[in-house]
């Protein structure tokens, strides 16, 4: 829930700074770049710590090896595509790139959910995804 928090109170809280005044932000372009890169630090940052680590290993798939380092390079390239987001000249590669790890990271979802870890169930999990996949492609798209 923490991400689609951060996601929607970002992106209107970037709006309002926009509207206050600053131009870099005037816009709903802008403020959702801004969102998006609040909600992939934030995940980002679960990957290496703030209690969420061990879970998000134990969401590998078994099938897969290293989960460790699975975890690792995604939460590298999730804050890597953060800062893309912020930049004007990177952000529609980057909103794209980061469409296709939220894409490819999916199954692990399913298969934690299958597995019974704790997690978002997929009946809130699946409406989220589609969210973020969605606020990443309207960044894409401008």
């Amino acid at each position: 829930m923490a991400p689609l928090i951060a996601l929607i109170a970002g992106s209107v809280l970037a709006r309002l700074v926009g509207l206050l005044g600053v131009d870099a932000l005037d816009g709903w372009w802008p403020a959702l770049r801004v969102g998006l890169a609040l909600m992939f630090v934030l995940t980002g940052l679960a990957h290496f710590g703030l209690g969420r680590r061990e879970g998000l290993i134990a969401m590998v798939p078994p099938s897969l090896p290293n989960p460790a380092l699975l975890v690792t390079v995604t939460g590298v390239l999730e804050l890597a595509g953060a800062a893309g987001l912020l930049l004007p000249a990177t952000a529609r590669l980057a909103a794209a790139c980061l469409a296709l790890l939220m894409l490819l990271m999916f199954p692990a979802n399913v298969s934690a959910a299958r597995r019974h870890l704790p997690v978002t169930p997929l009946s809130a999990r699946i409406p989220m995804q589609v969210l973020f996949i969605g606020a990443a492609v309207a960044v894409m798209i401008g």
